[in-house]
């Protein structure tokens, strides 16, 4: 099954990843890399990309302030995993940094039809 590990970030995080050594940025990054590697040999790893600060962003079509709180967290990363069940996807949720304390979010994919199976 298809699963969706979502990583958020927040100014918090922001400001820890900026506040960070040269070598605690290598280090980190080097985790990464070391999961990437794990996961690429279990398979499990479909693709996984680190993505641009919000302020980076565009959008298209309506857009609107809206009645909506301000959201502080945004979309940081993600890795798209095929694992045999969602225990394993939390399993490796778990070991993505941010789990300790930020918020990392598993979704099942969904095809037209339902669940990628």
């Amino acid at each position: 099954m298809k699963y969706v590990v979502l990583i958020y970030g927040n100014p918090a995080s922001r400001a820890a990843w900026e506040g960070m050594t040269d070598e605690q940025r290598a280090a980190g990054l080097a985790y990464y890399q070391q999961l990437n590697d794990d996961l690429d040999a279990s398979g499990e790893r479909i693709v996984s990309e680190r993505l641009a600060f919000p302020e980076l962003a565009k959008q298209v079509g309506v857009t609107t302030d809206g009645p909506f709180a301000e959201a502080k967290e945004f979309l940081a990363g993600f890795y798209l995993l095929d694992c045999e069940s969602e225990e394993r996807a939390l399993e490796i949720a778990a070991m993505v940094p941010e789990a300790s304390f930020g918020k990392v979010e598993v979704r099942p994919v969904m095809g037209l039809h339902g669940p990628e199976l």
